[in-house]
């Protein structure tokens, strides 16, 4: 029976899995965990392929305890029930490690049916998720258990999964392989840190090389055929999708424009175009704002254009947008204003609108009552000292003029009106 070669090389010991020394490497705490036997309920998180389950397997064979693998997309509350059931029998003498695979998908009444279990020891849960645990898990699981985060792994790890992986096939099928110079780190590099996603490579490769003869060779040109796009991981329901928007977004607030470009590149490599356009609109005015006050301008019509053209001619005007923004001087003052403006509102700090700024055309004929409003354009520089804010709210400041050039020139134009005013 076939068994994917991934499988058949998933690492027996903690020295075999490559990666992950920031918690499997010597003297780290789930490592001592691990030889202590003491194993509590525990998260991993991360991408696939980065040896959440190979780790649970070696810890279930390290405590004597039974191992339940579930995974969370096909099973219920049916299967928990099966496995609470098999406690305290000799199915499961020393209790039972529960590896739940995926664990985002099980909703709040099968998470907590679990509970009681995890709580007394006699179920040890092992629960495994690529999306943020706390987004996704329930405080009651959350609260007794240890997050771990299982890391992306670099290709200098991966290509020696590689090499075992060639070894093991040379040796089962007494064949000779033979790898053209760069197939192996361009496999390693193009996996994005999934180490099974470059076994299956090199097996597929391996499998569409055979002749029937004795020797193999992997040839580049079909590596870089089997690794298109592989290193892309792109969800756009989860957390890789608002990672990336998070990165273009910060990366032009941090005036960056080689690390925006990168990370508009992977979301027009994964079709994104709408998300990239909200980020980049958003931007103009959060980041750059009143330093720059024609960047939106252009911004809205690089957007414009890229909607209009599609992918792939949409890189060119999006590039430009993202240029301008990176490289622009930058202000936050409007988006400082604004949100602590609705600060007070939510807080309810509002009060009565003052009668010089009330719509007299909602008085009614025989109720008419002064007004008392000063237009400006009726005064010099057009300004009139008047209050604007509600009475319980007189006083209070929201905007704060920049640092930067265009916002000081306004503050100092306003400053000499309003001071000569008095």
């Amino acid at each position: 029976m076939y068994r994917p070669l991934a499988d058949e090389l998933r690492p027996a010991f903690l020295d075999e899995v490559v990666g992950q020394e920031h918690i499997l490497g010597e003297g780290s705490m789930l490592r001592r965990l691990i030889s202590s036997g003491h194993i509590p309920n525990m998260i991993f998180y991360g991408p696939s392929g980065t040896g959440k389950t190979t780790v649970a397997r070696i810890i279930a064979e390290n405590t004597q305890r039974s191992l339940r693998h579930m995974n969370a997309t096909t099973s219920g509350i049916s299967d928990i029930k099966a496995i609470i059931d098999e406690l305290d029998t000799l199915l499961a003498p020393n209790g039972i490690l529960l590896y739940l695979d995926e664990i985002q998908y099980f909703n709040k009444k099968q998470q907590q049916s679990l509970l009681e279990f995890i709580e007394n020891g006699k179920i040890s849960l092992i629960a495994s998720t690529t999306e943020n645990p706390y987004f996704y898990v329930f405080n009651a699981i959350l609260s007794r258990s240890t997050i771990f985060e299982f890391k992306p792994i670099n290709p200098n790890e991966v290509e020696k999964a590689l090499i075992r992986a060639i070894d093991f096939l040379q040796e089962r099928d007494k064949t000779k392989i033979h790898t053209e110079p760069e197939v192996l780190r361009h496999i390693a590099t193009s996996c994005g840190g999934d180490a099974r996603k470059a076994i299956n490579a090199i097996e597929l490769l391996y499998s569409a090389s055979r002749n029937g003869s004795d020797s193999v060779t992997l040839t580049l040109a079909d590596a870089r055929l089997v690794s298109q796009k592989s290193a892309m991981r792109y969800d756009r329901q989860g957390d890789d999708h608002f990672d990336i928007l998070s990165a273009l977004m910060k990366s032009m607030r941090g005036s960056d424009p080689d690390a925006a470009l990168h990370y508009l590149a992977r979301l027009l490599e994964a079709g994104d175009l709408a998300g990239a356009c909200r980020r980049i609109l958003c931007s103009a005015s959060e980041d750059i704002g009143l330093a720059y006050p024609q960047a939106i301008s252009v911004v809205k019509a690089c957007v414009d254009s890229a909607l209009q053209l599609g992918l792939p001619e949409a890189r060119l005007p999006l590039a430009q947008a993202v240029i301008l923004l990176s490289t622009a001087p930058k202000s936050n003052s409007a988006c400082a204003a604004i949100d602590s403006a609705i600060a007070d509102v939510r807080r309810g700090k509002t009060g009565n609108i003052p009668r010089e700024l009330q719509n007299t055309h909602l008085d009614s004929t025989e109720h008419i009552r002064e007004q008392n409003y000063k237009y400006p354009h009726n005064f010099e520089n057009h300004y009139v000292k008047q209050q604007y804010l509600p009475e319980a709210l007189a006083g209070v400041s929201y905007y704060e003029y920049g640092d930067n050039k265009t916002e000081q020139a306004a503050k100092n134009y306003w400053s000499a009106i309003k001071n000569k005013e008095g």
